[in-house]
């Protein structure tokens, strides 16, 4: 995967912030379809701080447990508007203490708004990185740290935009399509489908 871009559609650190938050338990693609709208509705953190919040959540239903998601992006909001003056922090310590935002999140927030080295652990970098051997763990935190010892840093964010989308197009979890995996040759796992 040359271009293994990020796929949540975004054009500030702010809407990224809001379509990963919205991306927990989505489909990226379900999550675009829906940030248009939301998007055009609430443009700032302050926007989504005075929210309503029936409406902030029909606008959200579709992505899956909307009231949750409604919660956390308001409290996000929030904490944004009122302690970082607006704008989305660019520390992994400040990330973290917003409301509903964990490491994954933000080191999507790192890697691809701030340029910062970060390696994103989701399911499918997970699975990916546990069958190519890079890693032993079911713990994010230490497929996070595998990943970055097998690396340099300046590959963290492309790396792990690579095994995301790898995990998400060709290693699935189910049925993956080793026949055309460009990594068979080089892939050690024992569940691999003959060619």
């Amino acid at each position: 995967m040359p271009h293994a871009d990020m796929e949540l559609t975004h054009r500030s650190p702010w809407e990224l912030l809001v379509a990963t938050i919205l991306s927990a338990q989505c489909t990226d693609q379900r999550v675009n379809r829906v940030t248009p709208a939301l998007f055009k509705r609430y443009r700032q953190p302050r926007d989504y701080a005075r929210a309503a919040v029936p409406e902030l959540e029909g606008l959200i239903r579709s992505t899956g447990f909307y009231k949750s998601k409604a919660k956390h992006l308001i409290g996000c909001a929030r904490a944004v508007d009122e302690r970082f003056q607006g704008h989305v922090p660019t520390t992994m310590d400040e990330l973290t203490s917003l409301p509903g935002v964990g490491r994954k999140t933000a080191n999507v927030l790192l890697g691809n708004a701030f340029n910062q080295p970060a390696v994103v652990v989701d399911t499918h970098v997970k699975r990916v990185a546990n069958r190519l051997a890079l890693t032993r763990s079911d713990d994010p935190d230490r497929i996070e740290a595998d990943l970055q010892s097998h690396f340099p840093a300046a590959q963290w964010t492309p790396i792990s935009q690579r095994l995301l989308l790898h995990g998400r197009y060709v290693c699935l979890a189910r049925k993956p399509a080793c026949a055309t995996c460009a990594l068979y040759a080089l892939c050690p796992w024992k569940g691999k489908l003959p060619r």
